[in-house]
């Protein structure tokens, strides 16, 4: 049985000095984690305006997605490994959600990061990964729908957090949220003609050059945001 676990993290930096130390990190940080026990595909991830869907950066969070051989190795990088010290040294908050992929489709920079290693259940507590590679002459037509969509998933039933993120800025983009069940994300997907609207674009018109879609069962968090455990009554 595949003992493979997930964490996303994400940092808030206060201060001209941090955010400037944090922007660095999202290429010097590799440097420091080459090598780490047990850590498979990483990727560093910045974050965009306005509830993380902006075009325009946000220049206060930025985040870590990590794969592990096992939980062991997740808990010794988080308690002792200098890189996630200097995070934390730098940061004014940090949060980090613990999963297991229930379900993956696509492809993240040509292959697939994630395995399954839970059974999918649609009821089941879920964290979302969506994330694509947009091709160039795309870009104004996608971000025309962005607001919208950004709009029309605030205060949905369900849903417990969400937030916008990627690589690269408008070209790499991706968005993780956390919901009560599947069956009330995809009624959202479903039901919000903003959403629809965008998922039939895509089709019509292949948006995208890369794209992937993941199921993650989260299991544990460290950490808050805006001073909550927002998972805390889950587990």
């Amino acid at each position: 049985m595949l003992k493979e676990i997930v964490t996303i993290s994400f940092f808030r930096y206060e201060g001209f000095a941090n955010k400037w130390w944090a922007f660095t990190q999202m290429q010097w940080a590799y440097g420091k984690l080459k090598g780490t026990k047990g850590l498979g595909f990483h990727r560093m991830l910045g974050s965009g305006g306005d509830r993380g869907f902006g075009i325009y950066p946000n220049w206060n969070v930025y985040g870590l997605i990590a794969v592990w051989a096992t939980s062991a190795d997740a808990e010794q990088f988080f308690q002792i490994h200098p890189a996630f010290q200097d995070f934390l040294d730098h940061s004014e908050e940090h949060w980090t959600i613990y999963l297991k992929t229930s379900k993956v489709h696509g492809e993240w920079s040509g292959s697939c990061p994630f395995q399954e290693t839970v059974e999918y259940d649609k009821k089941a507590l879920v964290g979302v990964l969506t994330r694509a590679t947009i091709y160039p002459k795309y870009l104004r037509h996608f971000w025309k729908f962005v607001p919208s969509v950004s709009e029309s998933i605030h205060d949905k039933k369900g849903l417990i957090f969400s937030i916008g993120v990627g690589e690269l800025p408008i070209v790499q983009q991706a968005t993780f949220s956390l919901w009560e069940s599947s069956e009330l994300m995809m009624a959202y997907a479903y039901q919000s003609a903003y959403h629809k609207e965008v998922v039939q674009k895509t089709r019509e018109l292949g948006w995208y050059k890369e794209e992937m879609f993941t199921r993650f069962l989260p299991y544990r968090t460290g950490g808050t945001w805006n001073g909550k455990n927002l998972l805390k009554q889950y587990f």
